[in-house]
Parts: C-alpha cells; structure tokens; sequence
C-alpha cells in the first residue's frame, strides 16, 4: 500500500529533484530497508520495515519509464520500453518461483529472512552499474509539490487499498465497507483541487490535462483488466497447486517457468512486430492469453489433483507468450505522447493504476476462488 499510495509523489519528485539522484536514493534505500526486513524480530517491525521498503521502492521505479521518456525516441525508445516491459513481466513470474526456491533452500537457516536478505547484494551492484549508466535529467520548469493533491490522493488510494488487501482475512467488518465508501468522495475532492490547481496556473500533482492524451486514457483502460486478470491467476494458480495439488513451493514455481520463459523471449520480438502489425498485436496477443488459460484449465480439469510441469507447460508457453504481446505495448501506448518535463507523473500514474489494479485482482478474483472451496472462511456478501 505505501509502494502505491506515493508512486506518483515519486515521480513527481523526479521531476522536480533530477530522476537519476531519486533513483540511486530510492535503491540505497530500498537495500536498507530490505536488510530491515531479513533482520526483522517481530512481526510489527516486519510491517514497518515493509512500509519504508514500499516508500523505497515508489521513489525508485517511476524514474526508470521516465528516464526512457526523456532520453530516447523512435526506434531506440521502443526497444527500451520494450525491454522494460519484458523485465517487468518476468520479474512478476519469476519472483514467485524464485521465492519459493528460496523459502525451501533454507539458506544457512534463514527461511522466509532470505527473499528479504537477497535484495541487498543485488542493490549493491545496482548502484554501482546505474551510477556508471543512468544519465541525470529533470523537468525543464519544476515545480512544488502539490501537498493538498498528495494527501487527498494518499487517502483516497488507501481508503481503496487497505479494505481490499485486509477485509477477508478481517471477516469484513464494519471500518472495510464504511473505507470503501468513502472512496469516491475522496476521489471527487482530489480532482476538484487538482483541477482547481490546474486553473490557478499551478501544476497539479497530477494535471487532469494529461488525461486529454487520448493514447494515455486508452493505455490505462488497457491495463486495469490486464492486471487485475494476471495478479488474480497468480494468486489462484498459486494457492490451486500448493494447497490444493500438494505441491511444494519450488514444484510449484517451477510448474510456471515455461510461463516466464516464453514472455522473456516473445517479449524481445514485440518491437518487431509492432513495427510490422501495429497495435493489433495488443489484440492477438489478448487471444493467445485467453487460449493458454483455457489449456491450464482444461488441463487441471482432466489431470487434478496431478498436476504439475507437464501438465501445465503448453498453456502457460502459449499464455506467456500472449502476456508478451500485451504489457510492453501497452506501456508504449500509455507513455506514448506524455510531453518529457512530465515523464515522472506520467510514470508515476501508469504504475499506480497497474498496482492498483494488481491489488483488486487479488482482492476480487482471489475472494471468488477461496468463497468456492470449502474450509476458507467466510467469504464477502457480493459473492
């Protein structure tokens, strides 16, 4: 929650401080409060340290889409986008897999310490290599931050967020439904001081001019059902072999690697074949996840409860592969004609949505799920 309530105060602060300084800052940080994380004692100084790491994180990642935007264009900005995209979309996979290898290696009796703990070599040689690499750039006219833009979009996204991610667990009580409602409200008064601002001649946290960009609004539309599907599935393919197949973590993560492989590598052509087929590849690559989905169903129809890499391997190749025809595309749409003295908000926006989004999918299609197998508690009224 606190990775996405500030990602668009981060890229804000990109814009305003110089992207490559927040950068390096956000991932010293993120390996400090990584190392708080693994050296946690209790579980209260666990959840403090994840909040600073998620802060870490928000003032990290929008500087990466922004810093493609600003120094690239043409070809060169697609291949990096789509090597962003690629990155992305692995990494969601393949921290799944990779974390359960971990949990089960035990390493030096660490357990769960050491999907924490790994973070902290990787950000040492990340700094090294993105202080070589990452060229410095800000916005040419910064401005202050909009504080009453930030707190308004700070609690509407919690009044969101914290409901969905904790109201099954809770037995959604009284305090989740009054959260929820209150969100539009807060929504409303976000935009009418954004749009005030905007008015004023100020610069707005996020300037509600920036959704007159036809390709940013299409973009985002794109994503909401893109993410709240994928995290969804991964929540549920995830509980369905573990809990329900009896597999372990690392036999479970492995049964999803044909997935993570096929959407690196189709991901490297996606370029190419936009350049060649345009956004249609959005379409077909649409078609193609809705195939690979519908083999991984049929094939935990006709196999369960033995399920596992083989059985799985033709629907997650072809449902990776469709995934790779999507993200890295829809990330070009999205950042598309967002002028480069406002990369960091539009960075920032487009990662909120996809967070968000990946939220409610956990939230929506995860509840779904346990509410249908028996022994999972009680489920939301709605279901």
């Amino acid at each position: 929650m606190a990775y996405a309530v500030l990602l668009v105060l981060g890229g804000r602060l990109g814009d305003l401080f110089g992207r490559r300084r927040l950068f390096l800052g956000g991932m010293a940080a993120f390996g400090l409060t990584s190392l708080a994380c693994g050296l946690a004692p209790d579980a209260w100084s666990l959840v403090a340290a994840r909040v600073a790491q998620g802060a870490a994180s928000a003032a990290m990642l929008p500087q990466v889409l922004a810093t493609v935007q600003a120094t690239t264009s043409g070809a060169r900005r697609a291949r990096a986008m789509g090597l962003y995209g690629a990155t992305a979309g692995l990494s969601m996979v393949a921290g799944q897999i990779l974390g359960g290898v971990l949990v089960a290696a035990d390493v030096a009796g660490t357990g769960w310490r050491a999907v924490f703990l790994v973070n902290v070599p990787v950000v040492l040689v990340g700094l090294v290599l993105a202080a070589r690499a990452v060229p410095e750039t800000r916005s040419e006219r910064p401005e202050p931050v909009d504080l009453p833009g930030t707190v308004l979009l700070a609690a509407a996204l919690l009044a969101l967020l914290a409901p969905l991610t904790e109201g099954r667990a809770a037995g959604w009580p009284l305090w989740t439904w009054l959260s929820l409602a209150a969100v539009p409200p807060l929504a409303a008064a976000f935009y009418a001081v954004e749009r005030a601002a905007d008015r004023r001649g100020r610069t707005p946290l996020v300037p509600p001019s920036l959704f007159a960009l036809v390709s940013l609004r299409r973009g985002l539309l794109l994503i909401l059902p893109f993410s709240i599907g994928f995290s969804g599935f991964m929540f549920v393919i995830a509980v369905a072999l573990q809990d329900g197949a009896g597999l372990g973590p690392v036999a479970a993560g492995l049964a999803l690697a044909p997935l993570a492989v096929v959407f690196f590598l189709v991901s490297l052509a996606g370029p190419r074949l936009v350049a060649r087929y345009g956004t249609r590849v959005v379409t077909a690559g649409a078609v193609l996840q809705g195939v690979g989905v519908g083999l991984i169903a049929l094939a935990a129809w006709r196999f369960w409860p033995d399920l596992g890499f083989v059985e799985l391997l033709p629907g997650a190749a072809v449902a990776g592969a469709g995934q790779a025809l999507q993200l890295p595309v829809v990330f070009r749409v999205v950042l598309s004609e967002v002028p480069p003295d406002r990369a960091g908000v539009g960075s920032g926006v487009m990662v909120t949505t996809q967070q968000s989004s990946l939220t409610l999918g956990v939230a929506t299609l995860g509840s779904l799920f346990l509410s249908l197998v028996p022994g999972w508690g009680w489920a939301p009224p709605w279901w």
